[in-house]
């Protein structure tokens, strides 16, 4: 143990709760909320007050595996689990071509190990073959939000903002059990004068907060929000000023709109339309308001026009870029927003540069050390990925995620990942998809490294050691260097994260996720920094774009203080004697495009990928329980959380419970044309009678994405989680 209390993060969701770090009687760690952090101010769900018990060698691996000649994994050493890699690896590069490599990472790693992993696959296997788990999070709500704001950061505020604005329109998101600790921002909200609205087709902890629930058919949150723009316009409810000065696009969106009159959208989304007039009033009285999603109307084949239906939404009212209002993304992993930022995504370099842009390839390269021609252009998303495995790509390297439980289609996935040549895998525990591995690397965990995060808020965070990972156990940054060295890249991938992060902030100068200007110092002498934060001697995206945003000085304190920071030519760069402050707050004075000015999308309602027919009646959605997080993989190896949640339920309404003839616990087959989960039945009036309902937390027999659909939005690349049609089979015993 190295300091009696370490103040560090929670490793699990994107609100990142600030955590303290003791020795426990038992020998190993305690986690208590750290009352200092603004987000959590002391408090910690279930899931980060257990966290420590994953670090027990009891649950996780400490020993490399390697894939034996009767086909189990046995324990080897790391020299031997390491060659075995690098010639898996470079055996499929040689035969097949440097994209018969393939890398995928996850949302959970920290922003210097997803930044390392990115640089790996580029420079040291020159493949274009990497995506991330996070394509499954938040993708279409970053489309949405590059296309209209120029920009995408999950928040363009901070959380403090949320109860200080008039009214919140939270739509495909359940606080109450994703994310525990926020959900006291929108309990503040009402007691402050402010209204919630929740749309959710499931009557959720977090709806039964809500001033008014709004229960649409899963798949019609395009139309919704269609048919509110709508009564905005024939109610006079526009800000026509800040429409004028603000925006473009506007009457070609106003006339996509007016096609969706009320009476419309309530045949199709099941809403009726005194509800719909009602979230309109609530929604445009107040001085300022906000709309934020999550995975609910994200996770569709049509995710990017439905979000940005909802931005059209703030934007004819006026909302964004100003004080208390705007649209935001409640981003779900832990890094989510910092994995996406440098260089995990198939078409992107560190720091949101685009892949396919020269001058952003020279500007990587040149800190790569390589020449702009040797990096590989744009590679296939994730789902598209693992879709390839086994054909086109045959040797994978995985880190830090587990597709066989959490992809969609999963059966499928997992006939692609056991048809490659090689895969290794490198995480913390055995999971489901390491058990397939050739090769299984134990890594360090979230309190055995120093490291990076960035939260839903665009916050940069530092993520402390707590104590040294067990004898047999490295980290990403390690493999990576060892990897690299063997196939012929000795420098380049230092083991210190530090050292990693000051090349990260090097590579995102000037970038529109500019983080150049923070530093480990400054993370660790405050509670995080907002990106963007050019250094001094850099000029910022926000100057090459004239954008400007309106800074905050530190919002740790709560308070509203605001430091604006002007640029008024293209080329201008910062003069400021002092450090960058951060950018809590973005678009108060220019959006993030060439004219600053926010862009609206002509979006139309088009049903979703798969509707129900006679053979497939009724509806499909998925999402989380509250004692378990993403594929389960960690919080299932804890013994409080699996009492409080021990395995997968079908959640159905009364009445299509009784045609069904399932009682309470009954189990209950679901079948979609991918494939057939049982789990039992849980049987309230809290879903809609044509729903059915299934957490994705558990692999077997329960997998809910044995049943999802893949179907991908044309843009974001996102899969259709949310909605598939299935029919109902009782099981009988």
């Amino acid at each position: 143990m190295e300091t009696a209390a370490t103040p560090t993060h929670c490793p699990y969701c994107a609100l990142q709760c600030g955590m303290n770090l003791t020795p426990a009687p038992d020998g190993g760690l305690e986690a208590t909320g750290r009352a200092d952090f603004p987000v959590n101010r002391g408090a910690l769900c279930g899931k980060g007050r257990t966290a420590p018990a994953v670090l027990s060698s009891r649950v996780r691996l400490t020993s490399p595996l390697v894939r034996a000649r009767d086909g189990a994994l046995r324990p080897a050493g790391w020299a031997e689990a390491l060659d075995r890699v690098a010639e898996g690896l470079a055996r499929a590069r040689v035969a097949h071509g440097p994209d018969a490599c393939g890398v995928f990472g996850g949302g959970g790693l920290t922003n210097e190990k997803a930044y390392a992993l990115g640089k790996f696959a580029r420079v040291v296997l020159g493949t274009s073959q990497i995506d991330y788990n996070g394509r499954f999070c938040m993708s279409s709500a970053a489309a949405a939000g590059d296309a209209a704001f120029g920009l995408d950061r999950g928040l363009p505020f901070p959380l403090e903002d949320v109860p200080r604005t008039g009214c919140v329109i939270l739509v495909g998101a359940n606080p109450a059990e994703t994310m525990p600790p926020a959900l006291r921002y929108f309990t503040e909200l009402r007691e402050n004068g402010g209204t919630l609205i929740v749309v959710d087709p499931r009557r959720t902890r977090t709806a039964e907060q809500a001033d008014l629930h709004l229960a649409p058919r899963p798949g019609t949150d395009l139309a919704l929000a269609l048919g509110l723009l709508h009564l905005v316009v024939a109610e006079g409810r526009t800000d026509e000023e800040y429409i004028r000065r603000r925006t473009t696009g506007w009457r070609e969106t106003r006339a996509a709109a007016m096609a969706h009159w009320p009476e419309y959208v309530e045949r199709i989304t099941g809403v009726s339309v005194p509800q719909l007039r009602r979230a309109a009033r609530m929604f445009c009285e107040p001085e300022s308001a906000m709309v934020l999603t999550a995975r609910g109307p994200e996770q569709q084949s049509k995710g990017t026009d439905t979000v940005a239906a909802w931005i059209n939404l703030c934007l004819a009212t006026g909302r964004p870029g100003r004080p208390l209002s705007g649209y935001g993304c409640l981003t779900g992993q832990g890094n989510g927003q910092g994995g996406r930022e440098h260089g995990q995504k198939a078409d992107q370099l560190p720091g949101y540069r685009k892949l396919t842009d020269p001058a952003a390839r020279r500007h990587v390269a040149e800190v790569w050390g390589v020449a702009p021609d040797s990096l590989p252009g744009p590679g296939r998303s994730a789902y598209e990925l693992l879709d390839a495995l086994g054909t086109d790509v045959r040797a994978l390297l995985l880190m830090g995620s587990n597709p066989v439980v959490s992809a969609p289609r999963a059966a499928h996935v997992e006939e692609r990942l056991r048809s490659l040549d090689f895969l290794a895998v490198s995480d913390v525990v055995l999971s489901e998809t390491a058990a397939l591995a050739d090769v299984v690397l134990p890594v360090a965990q979230w309190a055995e490294e120093t490291g990076t995060t960035t939260s839903l808020e665009g916050r940069v965070l530092l993520r402390r050691r707590a104590l040294s990972p067990p004898p047999g156990v490295r980290t990403d940054l390690e493999v990576l260097h060892e990897l690299a060295a063997r196939l012929g890249v000795e420098k380049g991938f230092p083991t210190d994260p530090e050292e990693v992060f000051d090349e990260l902030r090097r590579a995102t100068a000037g970038a529109p996720a500019d983080y150049s200007g923070i530093t480990y110092r400054r993370l660790a002498e405050r509670n995080g920094v907002f990106w963007p934060c050019p250094a001094e001697d850099q000029p910022s995206a926000h100057a090459e774009t004239g954008t400007a945003p309106s800074t905050g000085t530190d919002t740790d304190s709560g308070t509203r203080t605001r430091t604006r920071t002007r640029t008024t030519t293209s080329t201008s760069t910062s003069t400021s004697t002092e450090a960058h402050p951060g950018t809590p707050r973005l678009f108060l004075d220019r959006f993030a495009t060439e004219d600053g000015r926010a862009r609206f999308a002509p979006v139309s309602y088009r049903a979703s990928a798969e509707e129900p027919d006679e053979e497939y009646p009724v509806l499909l959605t998925t999402g989380r329980v509250v004692a378990h997080y993403q594929s389960g993989a960690q919080t299932r190896r804890v013994d409080e959380l699996n009492s409080a949640a021990p395995g997968p339920f079908v959640e159905l309404h009364p009445r299509l419970a009784a045609r069904l003839g399932a009682a309470e616990g009954d189990p209950v087959a679901v079948v979609s044309r991918r494939g057939r989960a049982v789990a039992p039945a849980r049987i309230t009036s809290a879903i809609r009678p044509d729903t059915v309902f299934m957490p994705f937390h558990w692999p077997g027999e329960g997998r809910a994405n044995t049943l999802t659909n893949p179907a991908l939005d044309p843009t974001s690349r996102m899969p259709e989680f949310k909605v598939c049609a299935v029919r109902l089979e009782a099981v009988r015993p």
